[in-house]
């Protein structure tokens, strides 16, 4: 028999149709799939998950990976999966390891992915090892009648055991086990200068130019209608005296250096070219914030500049699987990036210290690097919503600049964030952001000829 007895039941009384494909008995779900012979795209899982408030399913595609950030954003809960003994407890007239996905049948509430919403023909476990169920779509959202829907799952990938490891722990076995860019020798003496409060206009200038192409992007950002100086500008010592000021060339120049410590595709939705129109949107918007927020301006258009090199860092180190980061992006654009992370990394011991995400990992290459804490903060937490420490004010600004952002196609993810609390934390009124985004109206087609001068 392919049915548990407690969803023969349940089926029966609710006059629910199906059919039983019997099998040999199988060791796993996943060999009960194949030896059904049938469309492995038609079946769907369950899995199981808890929190204070309780247990829930969430019923999904057999070849997808569930989205916990989607599931937060569903719920507002926290949940998190059971173990496969507290699984075992709940289902108990079922075999281990398969768990059927009609939830209701055991009196859980039942969440389901928008694509097995929409399925018209379903194959599932019934609960033993020895068949799986075929139902009409129609009726097993009948069975799960109540269930709520929404996009809960990255497509593409399956789910693997991930230990955690702590930040000290990833830092330690990034440094032992990849050989990590240094920084750059000139995006390092622009460092060291800035240190210096004594250091001159005519020495940073002189820096610059040892450098032809960047002394032609300081330039041209110089020159542009971000800043609309009416006179000519002749040197990067004039940019700096007339235009820029001493802070802002000096951190756009060390960005610039920096960049060069990486080789990442240009193309794709984190490539090198949309990577520079989010650093340049990101620090222009986190510098007209501090001017709200009473922060240090300099220091936040630096925040907002280097905060993503995380994913760079990523990209060089290992361009395959930056590569199915990209196409995994594309799949699943309103996922988060920690979730999609997660689901390519960590298939290897060596690879396991890269789940943390992006921002945890350019935070320890910025500390490697010796910017500053601000820095390193807001690349490590940018990817953390709700968070609460050392220099919290430049977090938050990174996180809003990312949210008003988004709508406009611009950054490495588009899952909605809260910006009444983004607002609050940093002490703004709402008609704040009527302002930032008449702001960022005015000046994106510079920012945009800028990122394109930058990425080419």
């Amino acid at each position: 028999m392919a049915l548990a007895a407690r969803l023969q039941r349940f089926l029966a009384r609710k006059g629910i149709p199906y059919s039983e494909l019997p099998t040999p008995q199988a060791a796993d779900l996943e060999s009960a799939v194949i030896a059904s012979g049938q469309s492995r795209s038609d079946f769907v899982q369950a899995t199981v998950l808890i929190d204070v408030g309780g247990a829930l399913l969430v019923a999904h595609g057999l070849d997808s990976a569930l989205d916990l950030d989607a599931v937060f954003q569903l719920t507002g809960r926290r949940l998190q999966p059971l173990t496969a003994r507290q699984t075992m407890r709940l289902f108990g007239d079922c075999d281990p390891g398969f768990v059927p996905p009609i939830g209701t049948a055991y009196d859980l509430p039942v969440l389901i992915d928008d694509d097995v919403a929409h399925a018209e023909t379903v194959l599932l476990t019934g609960g033993t090892n020895q068949g799986v169920v075929k139902m009409e779509g129609c009726d097993f959202r009948l069975a799960l009648a109540g269930a709520r829907t929404g996009h809960l799952v990255i497509r593409g990938q399956g789910n693997g055991d991930r230990a955690a490891l702590s930040l000290d722990e990833v830092a330690d076995k990034l440094q032992r086990l990849y050989r990590l860019p240094p920084m750059p020798a000139l995006a390092l003496r622009i460092l060291r200068l800035t240190a210096h409060s004594e250091a001159t206009a005519k020495e940073l200038a002189e820096l610059i130019e040892l450098d032809p192409s960047l002394t032609a992007q300081i330039m041209r950002y110089a020159r542009s209608a971000l800043f609309n100086y009416p006179g000519q500008i002749h040197s990067v010592q004039e940019a700096v005296t007339r235009v820029l000021g001493f802070d802002r060339v000096a951190h756009i120049a060390m960005g610039i250096a920096s960049v060069r410590a990486f080789d990442v595709p240009r193309k794709g939705p984190l490539g090198m070219d949309n990577f520079w129109r989010h650093a340049l949107y990101s620090a222009f918007v986190c510098q007209s914030l501090a001017v709200h927020c009473r922060a240090d301006k300099a220091l936040a258009y630096l925040c907002g500049l280097l905060h993503n090199f995380g994913l760079l860092l990523i990209g060089h180190l290992f361009p395959a699987e930056f590569e199915e980061l990209n196409v995994l992006h594309a799949d699943n654009p309103e996922a988060s990036m920690h979730s999609l992370e997660q689901q390519v990394f960590g298939h290897a011991r060596e690879e396991q210290i890269l789940a943390v995400g992006h921002g945890a990992i350019g935070g320890i290459l910025h500390k490697l690097w010796q910017l500053p804490d601000a820095v390193v903060k807001t690349a490590a937490m940018h990817q953390h919503p709700g968070y609460h420490g050392d220099h919290e004010t430049y977090v938050l600004m990174v996180q809003l600049s990312n949210a008003l952002l988004k709508p406009r196609g611009i950054g490495d993810e588009f899952n909605p964030d809260d910006v009444p609390v983004l607002l609050e934390g940093l002490g703004l009124a709402p008609d704040t952001v009527a302002d930032l985004e008449a702001e960022i109206d005015r000046v994106a087609p510079d920012l945009d000829a800028l990122a394109n001068s930058l990425s080419s």
